[in-house]
C-alpha cells in the first residue's frame, strides 16, 4: 500500500484567517508594531498589524487548538490534553503534559503559566522548567471556571469567573483564596482589566456588563446588552473612556463610561459571534475576530468617536462550493461559498486575494445607503460559475447560477464587482394581479462562450436560454418549447461558436446549432446509460466529460459526437471532474472521499488517494503546476502541487480498492518573501564568542564611511573645495604698528636686528608618529598594533600617512616594506578584512609606481598575494555557495 499519491503532492491551503478561538495581541519592540496570533484548525497564524501581512505559519498540532495566549516572549497554546509554547510563531520551545482533561483557559502570569481543563482543574506551569508550581482543583458543580485574568497591582493574585456567577480572588503564591465574590446570577464569559486600577470589566451571559471594583466589593457602573451574550470586552487605553463590547449576532456596541450610556454601534461587524476583541495600548485602534474566518482592524477617527473599519483579512465564512483557475498563467482562482461571495485567491501571494462581493437582491446603490454586512435579501449559494478572459476588460465575464433559483448573475474580473443586473428569461416569472409573485425553476448549468459575448443558461425545466452578457438581453432559446424534457444539466460551446452541447437528466446528449435558435432542432444526439448529472468542456482537445447520476464518467468527442472512453470507479456521487492542460489526464472526485485520475490515452486508472472530507470541487491549474480542491465543512481552498513536473514518474495503472492512501489535506504555508525571520521579543541570552573562527574571515564591524571612499578621497576633496578664491584683505591687519600720516606706513622703529642662528637638517627625519612606529617594528604583534594605530584614525587621517610614507627621503623603501609586511599579517590573522583591502587598495593606488620600479617591494607584493588569494578563495567558495541556493529557491 502506497503512502502518498504518485502524481500530487501537499502544497498548501488557501483562504484560512480565523475560527472561534480569540485573537492574541503583542507590542514587539524590534519591529514596532502589533502582532495578531490567529488560530486556524491545528496551526497558529502570526499577521503584522501594519499591513495584515501573514509573517508565519506553526507547525501543525496534534488537535485542534482549543485556547492561546502569550506574553513578551512566547506564544502558548492548547491542543487537547497538552499546551506548546512557541517562539517566534514557529520554533517549539516549551511542551507541558500533565492535564487529564481537554485544556480551555490560558493565562501567562510572569514566570508562569496558569492553565485550566475542562475539569476546573488548575495548574501553575514554571515556564522554563516546564514543572508544576501548584494545583487547584474545583468543582465544576459548584464552581465552574470560565474566564480567568491577573488584575494590575495585585502581586501573584488572579480572579477566576464561573458558570454560576460567582467570583473568586486567589493568591497562587500560597494557595489559598483570598475574596469570593457573590456574582450576579448569570455565568461570567469575559473578564478584562480596565484602565483605572482595582476596576474590572465582567461580561455575563444575559447580556449584563458590569464594571467592578475589587478593592471594596462594590459596583461602578452597570450596562445592558440588548444583543444576548457578551462574548467579548475590552478598554480603550489611549485615553477617551470607551468600553467596547461584542456580541453573539456580530454586533460592536461603544459604551462612553463618562456618560454612561451608549454612543456608537456597528451592526454585523462581523457574520457570526465576535470571540476576539482587543485595543491596543496607545493607539485609536482596535482588532476583532470571529469564527466567520475574519480579522478585522478599527480605527476610532469618526466625528461622533466611533470606529470604522480600517484593514480587513478574510476569507469564506462559510464552505466553498465551486473553484476554478482563472487565466493562463495559473496564479488566480475563482472561489464561490455557501456565503454567497465570490472571491479571488491567489497562489502565490495573499496580498493579492479579493472579494468580489456578494450577490443580493438589493441595488448597489441601496447596499451602500444602508451599509449593510449582513445583507438579509442576499441570494442563495452559487453552486456554479462560468469565466472567460477575452473580454474582460469591457463588461462582466462570469456569469454564475444560484442554489433554487432561476437568475443568473454576472460579475465583473476587472471591476472585481457584483454587477446589478441579471440574466433572466420572462417565462419563469408569474403574476397575480399585476404583482410579481413568483419565479418559476431553477437555473442548473451556465457556460460563458469564448468570444466572451454570450452566456448559455439550461434550466431544470428543459429549456435552454441564450443571453448577451454586455445588454443582460435574451437573444433566443434552443429546441421548440424546450431542449430536453428534463432538466439541463450541462452545456458547451466549442471556440468557433459553431456549435453548442447540451446534456439533460434526460440522459441524452444534444448538439445544436449555436447560431440558429428560434424554433430550432438538435442536430444530433445520442442516448447514454443515465442521466447527465453535469459537464467539463475541454476546449483545446474538444473533449467532453460527462459525470452521470450512476457514477460513471463518459468521455465523448465533440466533433465526432461519440463516446470515446468510460470510466467506472467512483461509490458515491459525483461532484466535480477536470482535465489536465494537455488533455492526458481526468481527474475526479466524488462523496465517497475518493480523487481518481484516469489516463485518456490509455483508459486506465494511474493514480488514486483518499482524503479526510470528501472533495466538493476541483479544478487543475492551466500550467498543470497545480490541483485547486474544496471540501466539506472546511473554509480554506486545497492546492496540490503536480511531481510528474519536477522528477520522473512512472505511471502504471492501479487498481481500484480499497487500500488507497489517505492523505490529510494541506496547510496554509507563508512565501520566503513574506516570511519573517525574527516577530518575537528573544530573552537576553549571554553567548561567548571567540575573535576568530577558523577558516572564517571577520569584518572589523565599523562604519563604512570610515574606509569605503579611501580611493575616492581625492576626487571628494575636490567637489568640496570652494567655487570661488578667498578674499584677500587690502589693508594689513589692525594689530601692526603705523605713522600717523596721508599714506599708510609701518613702524619699525622698536625692531631689532636679531641673528639667526642656522640650523643643519641633515640628521632630521620628516617621519610621522605613524611612520616613525611604523619604522621600528619587528614582532608580529607590533604590526598588529600599529594597525590598530591607523585603525583608530580617520579617513582623511589615513589618506595623508599613507601619502606619507615616502616623501623623498631614504627611509621610503624601508617604510613600504614594512606597511606591506603589516598587511600580510593581518591578512593571515583572517581579522578587519574589509579595512585591510580598502588600506591595501589605498597604498598601491599612491606608490604602485614606486613598487613596479624596486624588486624587494615586487617580491614582498607576491608574498601579499598568496595571503590574498588564500583568504578570498574561502570567502568566495561561501558566497558563491549561498548565491547558488537562493537563486535555486527562487525558481
Amino acid at each position: 500500500m502506497s503512502s502518498s499519491s504518485k502524481i500530487f503532492v501537499r502544497h498548501k491551503a488557501l483562504g484560512y484567517v480565523s475560527n472561534h478561538v480569540p485573537v492574541v495581541t503583542r507590542y514587539i519592540n524590534r519591529r514596532r508594531e502589533n502582532i495578531l496570533v490567529t488560530c486556524v484548525g491545528k496551526a497558529l497564524h502570526t499577521y503584522g498589524s501594519s499591513h495584515f501581512k501573514l509573517l508565519s505559519v506553526s507547525d501543525l498540532h496534534p488537535e485542534d487548538i482549543t485556547c492561546t495566549a502569550g506574553d513578551t516572549y512566547l506564544v502558548y497554546s492548547a491542543a487537547g490534553k497538552t499546551i506548546y509554547a512557541w517562539r517566534r510563531g514557529t520554533e517549539l520551545k516549551h511542551k507541558y503534559e500533565g492535564h487529564k482533561y481537554t485544556v480551555k483557559l490560558l493565562l501567562p502570569f510572569g514566570n508562569h503559566l496558569v492553565s485550566v481543563d475542562e475539569s476546573s482543574h488548575l495548574k501553575v506551569w514554571d515556564i522554563k522548567n516546564e514543572s508544576v508550581h501548584s494545583e487547584l482543583d474545583f468543582q465544576n458543580e459548584l464552581f465552574r471556571i470560565s474566564a480567568i485574568m491577573h488584575p494590575h497591582t495585585y502581586e501573584n493574585k488572579i480572579l477566576l469567573g464561573s458558570d454560576q456567577g460567582y467570583l473568586q480572588l486567589w493568591n497562587l503564591m500560597t494557595s489559598k483564596m483570598i475574596y469570593s465574590f457573590q456574582g450576579w446570577d448569570s455565568g461570567v464569559t469575559v473578564l478584562e482589566q480596565s484602565p483605572a486600577l482595582d476596576i474590572v470589566g465582567i461580561g455575563l451571559k444575559n447580556g449584563r456588563i458590569i464594571l467592578h471594583n475589587l478593592k471594596y466589593d462594590e459596583v461602578v457602573m452597570e450596562f445592558q446588552q440588548d444583543w444576548g451574550i457578551v462574548t467579548s470586552l475590552t478598554f480603550r487605553v489611549d485615553g477617551p473612556p470607551i468600553l467596547i463590547t461584542g456580541s453573539t449576532y456580530g454586533h460592536l456596541v461603544f459604551w462612553n463610561l463618562d456618560e454612561k450610556k451608549v454612543f456608537a454601534q456597528i451592526k454585523h461587524a462581523h457574520q457570526k459571534e465576535v470571540t476576539g476583541l482587543k485595543c491596543f495600548p496607545s493607539e485609536p485602534l482596535m482588532v476583532s475576530s470571529s469564527p466567520d474566518n475574519s480579522l478585522k482592524l478599527w480605527i476610532f477617527d469618526m466625528p461622533d468617536g466611533g470606529a470604522r473599519l480600517l484593514r480587513l483579512r478574510e476569507g469564506h465564512s462559510l464552505p466553498p462550493t465551486y473553484v476554478r483557475f482563472y487565466g493562463s498563467n495559473g496564479h488566480n482562482l475563482l472561489v464561490s461559498g455557501g456565503d454567497s461571495t465570490l472571491r479571488l485567491f491567489n497562489t502565490v501571494t495573499e496580498i493579492f486575494n479579493t472579494s468580489f462581493g456578494k450577490a443580493t437582491y438589493r441595488s448597489v446603490k441601496a447596499k451602500k445607503k444602508h451599509n449593510y454586512s449582513t445583507d438579509p435579501l442576499k441570494m442563495p449559494p452559487i453552486v456554479a460559475f462560468s469565466a472567460e478572459v477575452t473580454r474582460e476588460k469591457e463588461w462582466d465575464n462570469i456569469a454564475a447560477i444560484h442554489s433554487g433559483i432561476p437568475k443568473v448573475t454576472t460579475w465583473s474580473y476587472n471591476k472585481k464587482k457584483f454587477s446589478e443586473k441579471i440574466l433572466l428569461n420572462k417565462r419563469f416569472i408569474t403574476f397575480a394581479d399585476r404583482k410579481q409573485v413568483k419565479l418559476k425553476g431553477v437555473a442548473t448549468s451556465v457556460f460563458v462562450t469564448h468570444c466572451g459575448n454570450f452566456v448559455i443558461a439550461g434550466y431544470s425545466t428543459g429549456h435552454c436560454d441564450k443571453f448577451n452578457i454586455q445588454s443582460h438581453l435574451h437573444r433566443g432559446s434552443y429546441g421548440n418549447g424546450s431542449a430536453h424534457d428534463g432538466a439541463v444539466r450541462g452545456v458547451a460551446v466549442d471556440v468557433l461558436n459553431l456549435m453548442l452541447t447540451t446534456g439533460g437528466s434526460d440522459g441524452f446528449i444534444k448538439w445544436w446549432n449555436f447560431k440558429s435558435t428560434k424554433n430550432s432542432k438538435e442536430l444530433c444526439k445520442i442516448k447514454l446509460e443515465a442521466g447527465v448529472s453535469f459537464f467539463n468542456y475541454h476546449s483545446e482537445s474538444a473533449l467532453l466529460a460527462v459525470a452521470l447520476d450512476n457514477f460513471t464518467i463518459v468521455l465523448i468527442d465533440n466533433e465526432g459526437r461519440n463516446v470515446v472512453r468510460t470510466f467506472t470507479g467512483h461509490s458515491g456521487k459525483l461532484n466535480d471532474i477536470t482535465f489536465s492542460p494537455d488533455s492526458k489526464w481526468l481527474v475526479s472526485a466524488g462523496m465517497d472521499c475518493m480523487i481518481l485520475t484516469w489516463d485518456l490515452p490509455s483508459g486506465c486508472l494511474v493514480d488514486q488517494f483518499k482524503v479526510d472530507a470528501p472533495c466538493t470541487s476541483l479544478s487543475f491549474s492551466p500550467t498543470g503546476e497545480y490541483l485547486a480542491t474544496t471540501h466539506v465543512q472546511y473554509l480554506g481552498v486545497s492546492l496540490w502541487s503536480n511531481r510528474t513536473l519536477y522528477n520522473h514518474v512512472a505511471l502504471k495503472p492501479v487498481k481500484l480498492g480499497d487500500d488507497a492512501p489517505v492523505m490529510a489535506l494541506p496547510s496554509t504555508m507563508v512565501q520566503p518573501a513574506e516570511a519573517v525571520s525574527e516577530v518575537e521579543e528573544e530573552e537576553d541570552e549571554v553567548s561567548e564568542l571567540s575573535d576568530q573562527i577558523r577558516d572564517l574571515v571577520t569584518l572589523s564591524t565599523l562604519d563604512s564611511s570610515r574606509w569605503k571612499n579611501l580611493l575616492n578621497l581625492d576626487i571628494i576633496k575636490q567637489r568640496n573645495k570652494p567655487k570661488e578664491p578667498l578674499n584677500v584683505p587690502q589693508t594689513a591687519p589692525f594689530f601692526l604698528p603705523t605713522i600717523p600720516s596721508t599714506d599708510i606706513k609701518f613702524d619699525f622703529s622698536d625692531l631689532k636686528d636679531r641673528q639667526v642662528e642656522k640650523v643643519s637638517l641633515t640628521h632630521l627625519e620628516n617621519l610621522t608618529s605613524f611612520g616613525k612606529y611604523l619604522k621600528g617594528v619587528e614582532t608580529d604583534e607590533d604590526f598588529i598594533n600599529a594597525f590598530e594605530k591607523l585603525k583608530k584614525m580617520g579617513p582623511s587621517a589615513i589618506d595623508f600617512e599613507i601619502n606619507s610614507l615616502t616623501s623623498g627621503l631614504e627611509n621610503s623603501e624601508t617604510l613600504l616594506k614594512q606597511f606591506l609586511k603589516m598587511v600580510k599579517i593581518v591578512l593571515d590573522s583572517k581579522v578587519d578584512f574589509e579595512l585591510v583591502q580598502s588600506y591595501l587598495g589605498l597604498f598601491l593606488k599612491v606608490h604602485g609606481k614606486e613598487i613596479i620600479e624596486n624588486n624587494e617591494l615586487l617580491n614582498s607584493l607576491e608574498q601579499l598575494q598568496e595571503s590574498q588569494l588564500d583568504s578570498w578563495q574561502k570567502v568566495e567558495e561561501n558566497l558563491f555557495y549561498n548565491l547558488s541556493v537562493i537563486q535555486a529557491l527562487k525558481m
